[in-house]
């Protein structure tokens, strides 16, 4: 874990902003960072803005931007927000406004590079140690 970018509370549901976080893990920021300004979802503008802001945190760690990608993302659901709608016959129906917590923790790809070169050293192929 080399950077990470949090939000709380977001006005969205979690099964929603998972469609999108489900799309990103494992991509390089930039692809990323492309793939969700052209994305057509409510949830790819949230986590727009906090990939943007995990990137922000890498480059205050000394981090290059070109060699990060999208090791984590999270999408766990927050407080629901419970509001009442009349219905027939006197009776109530809830409506249910669902929040979620978002996390984004980005990781440099010369981390698993160096992984790899260290194994193969070693006289190991990568599958036996996998």
């Amino acid at each position: 874990m080399v950077a990470r970018a949090e939000v709380k509370y977001i006005r969205i549901s979690p099964q929603k902003i998972r469609l999108v976080t489900n799309l990103l893990k494992g991509m390089p920021v930039q692809k990323a960072a492309a793939v969700l300004k052209s994305l057509n979802k409510k949830g790819a503008y949230y986590l727009g803005k906090i990939l943007h802001s995990a990137v922000s945190n890498a480059k205050n760690k000394g981090f290059k931007e070109d060699t990060l990608f999208i090791s984590r993302t999270i999408a766990n659901p927050g407080p629901t927000l419970k509001r009442y709608q009349a219905a027939s016959f006197g009776r109530a129906g809830v409506i249910r406004k669902r929040t979620s917590h978002v996390s984004v923790e980005l990781d440099t790809e010369e981390k698993i590079i160096n992984t790899v070169s260290s194994v193969k050293k070693r006289g190991r192929s990568l599958k036996s140690s996998i």
